[in-house]
C-alpha cells in the first residue's frame, strides 16, 4: 500500500501529526517501535507529574497545621505512586490509539527505518515489511545522554546508575540519591524523592540551577528546595560513579557523595541513528536534523517535528512543529515561533518561563524595561501559600512598550503562562493588558499588578 503520510515514531510530534494529518484525509501511516505516547507520555511529562502530584498531597497531609488541618500517621505509600502512574499512562496510550483509528491512522509496531527514495515515494522497511509513502514526517524523539564519565555505563548496567526511564519504575524509595544535573528533569526528581524520604543530593557544573530560566527565580528555588534538606554541589563536576557513591570535583578539589541510586540527568540528544536518514540524504547538523521554520528538511517531501530536530525539546513545541508540518503538507503556509514557547518545572512551588529573560535579553541587545511584584500581591496566593515568597517577573521593549517576556515562582503558575505567551505572541503594549480584565481572586492578577508598573 501507498500512503500519502508515513510517521516514524509515536511521540508527542508523531502522534498528533499522524492524527491531523488522518483528520484532513491523508492515508497515513504511524509507526512506532516501543510505545505510543513516547518519552513524554510513558517515560517522562505524565509520569513525573503524576508523581509529583502525590508528593504535593503527602506534603500537604504532613505540613497542614499551617493551615488549621492536623494529620497524624501520614504515609507516603510509593509503591501505590506507581500503580497509579501506570494507570494513568495506560489510560492516556488507550485515549491517543482511540483517537488515531477515529482518524483512520494505520498503527505498526516495530524499528522503522528509511531505505530509500522512488518514484512512488519513501520506503520505509519495518522488520521484513515494507511500506512506500509520499512523505515522511521523521518524530524519533531523542534518548538520555550517558557522559563519558568513569562507572556510568557500568552503573546504568548493573542498575544503580538510572536514567529517567528507570527512576520512574524503580521499586523502592532509595535512602539517598544522587542527581547529576541541575535541569529540569533532575529537579523535578529531586522534589518527588526528597518528599518521599530520600537524601538529595544534585551535583551541576553550572553556578547555577534550572538551566536557562530567570537567574534571580533560579536562586529562589535553589533557596526553597534548600530549606527542604535537598543539598547542592554547584559548579562541580563528576568525575567518577562508583557502586555506593559519587566522585566530583570542586575547586580542583575532590569530594565523594554516598549514593545508593544515582540519577543521570545531564540531558538529552536527537535520536538520528539506525533510521536511515543517510539512504535518502537527510541533512543532520550538530546530531539533529536539519529543518527550516516550516519543519522541512533538506530532501523534498520529508519533514521532522519534535526533539529529533533539536530546535527546543518540549512536547508542546513538538506538537505545534507537528501542525506546521502537516499544514505546509496540505498547502497551507505556516510556521513555528519559537519567541513565545512557555516552558515549566513542575515543582513545589512551580517556575515558568516564557519569552526572553533578562539574561537573553541583555545577550541580543535588546533595550529592555523590567518589573517585578511579590506573589503576595494576590490574595488567592497568599491564602494558599503560607510563607511563600513568589515572584512575577516582567519584560517589555523599552521603546514600542510591548511585552517580550513573562517569569514566575509560585503554585498556579503553569496554568497562567499562556496567557503571557498570547501577550507576547500578539506584541500586546502595556497599555493593551492595563484595560484586561483579571478575575479576582485568582494568582493571575499578578500579571496585572507587575503591568501596572510601567508607564504606557
Amino acid at each position: 500500500m501507498i500512503y500519502d503520510l508515513i510517521v516514524i515514531g509515536g511521540g508527542p510530534a508523531g502522534y498528533l501529526g499522524a492524527e491531523r494529518a488522518g483528520h484532513a484525509g491523508l492515508k497515513t501511516l504511524l509507526i512506532e517501535e516501543r510505545f505510543l505516547g513516547g518519552v513524554c507520555l510513558n517515560e517522562g511529562c505524565i509520569p513525573s507529574k503524576t508523581l509529583l502530584h502525590s508528593a504535593k498531597i503527602y506534603d500537604y497531609a504532613r505540613f497542614g497545621e499551617k493551615y488549621g488541618v492536623t494529620a497524624k500517621d501520614v504515609l507516603l505509600d510509593h509503591g501505590t505512586v506507581i500503580a497509579r502512574k501506570n494507570k494513568v499512562v495506560k489510560t492516556l496510550v488507550a485515549g491517543i490509539r482511540s483517537q488515531l483509528k477515529a482518524n483512520h491512522v494505520d498503527i505498526v509496531e516495530g524499528h522503522a527505518c528509511i531505505g530509500s527514495r522512488t518514484t512512488e515515494g519513501y520506503t520505509v522497511k519495518v522488520g521484513s515489511d515494507t511500506f512506500i509513502g509520499r512523505r515522511l514526517l521523521i518524530a524519533t524523539g531523542s534518548v538520555p545522554v550517558i557522559p563519558p564519565i568513569p562507572g556510568a555505563r557500568e552503573g546504568v548496567e548493573r542498575g544503580y546508575v538510572l536514567t529517567n526511564r528507570e527512576i520512574l519504575d524503580i521499586p523502592q524509595v532509595p535512602d539517598s540519591l544522587v542527581i547529576i544535573g541541575g535541569g529540569v528533569i533532575g529537579l523535578e526528581m529531586a522534589s518527588y524523592f526528597n518528599s518521599a524520604g530520600s537524601k538529595v543530593t544534585i551535583i551541576e557544573m553550572l553556578e547555577h540551577i534550572g538551566g536557562s530560566i530567570d537567574g534571580e527565580i533560579s536562586q529562589i528555588l535553589l533557596k526553597n528546595y534548600q530549606k527542604k534538606g535537598i543539598e547542592f554541589k554547584l559548579n562541580s563536576r563528576v568525575v567518577e560513579i562508583r557502586e555506593g557513591a559519587v566522585v566530583y570535583e570542586r575547586d580542583g578539589k575532590r569530594e565523594v557523595v554516598e549514593a545508593d541510586k544515582v540519577l543521570m540527568s545531564v540531558g538529552r540528544r536527537p535520536a538520528v541513528e539506525g533510521i536511515g536518514l543517510e539512504n535518502i540524504g537527510v541533512e543532520v547538523e550538530k546530531g539533529a536534523i536539519k529543518v527550516d521554520d516550516r519543519g522541512k528538511t533538506n530532501v523534498p517531501e520529508v519533514y521532522a517535528a519534535g526533539d529529533v530536530n533539536g530546535r527546543y525539546m518540549l512536547a508542546h513545541t513538538a506538537y505545534r512543529e507537528a501542525e506546521v508540518c502537516v499544514n505546509n503538507m496540505l498547502g497551507k503556509k505556516d510556521i513555528v515561533r519559537y519567541n513565545a514557547i512557555p516552558s515549566v518545572i513542575y515543582t513545589n512551588p512551580e517556575v515558568v518561563s516564557v519569552g526572553e529573560t533578562e539574561e537573553s535579553a541583555k545577550r541580543k541587545g535588546i533595550d529592555f524595561e523590567v518589573a517585578k511584584v511579590s506573589m503576595r500581591y494576590s490574595g488567592r496566593y497568599v491564602a494558599e501559600n503560607e510563607g511563600g515568597d513568589g515572584i512575577c517577573k516582567v519584560l517589555i521593549n523599552k521603546k514600542y512598550r510591548n511585552v517580550i517576556g513573562v517569569h514566575m515562582i509560585g503554585n498556579y503558575s503553569s496554568e497562567i503562562i499562556y496567557g503571557a505567551g498570547l501577550m507576547i505572541e500578539a506584541e500586546m503594549r502595556v497599555k493593551d493588558i492595563k484595560e484586561l480584565v483579571f478575575p479576582h481572586p485568582t494568582v493571575s492578577e499578578v500579571i496585572r499588578e507587575c503591568i501596572f508598573q510601567f508607564k504606557d
